[in-house]
């Protein structure tokens, strides 16, 4: 019987294959050498992105570019109601509006969800949304 695989007949429950061994470069450490401290991983938060969207979506119907935020809805296709979730985020003050735009999400972690900046929107004059968004603000 010859050792080529091919020629050997098929058996059942039978496998045959080739392996072959990797030989691994061993690994060396250097006294005294530490790894680079690595960055961490940042990127504008969701609610950032969220006002910076609703900004957009308000300019393109002031445009005309859409007719109402139902035919934003549509073609994004998203429901009526988030579009206006995202167009309430335009009620915070503006001082606010510019802290939230530069927050970052590091490592992953947001520093606050929409629903809860939402409610900061929802808080009534400018200056109780300031004194919300401080208090929030201080927890992150």
């Amino acid at each position: 019987m010859s050792s080529n695989p091919e020629s050997r007949p098929v058996e059942a429950g039978l496998v045959s294959a080739q392996f072959h061994r990797v030989r691994r470069a061993k690994v060396r450490f250097r006294e005294g050498a530490r790894p680079a401290p690595r960055e961490a991983a940042r990127r504008p938060a969701h609610v950032a992105r969220m006002l910076a969207l609703a900004h957009h979506v308000e300019s393109a119907i002031e445009r005309g570019l859409v007719a109402s935020a139902a035919d934003v809805a549509g073609q994004l296709g998203f429901t009526r109601a988030r579009v206006t979730h995202l167009l309430d985020l335009r009620l915070l003050a503006p001082d606010v509006q510019e802290e939230v735009l530069f927050l970052d999400a590091v490592e992953g972690k947001e520093p606050l969800s929409e629903r809860g900046l939402r409610a900061i929107a929802h808080a009534g004059t400018w200056e109780a949304q300031r004194e919300r968004w401080h208090e929030v603000r201080a927890s992150f």
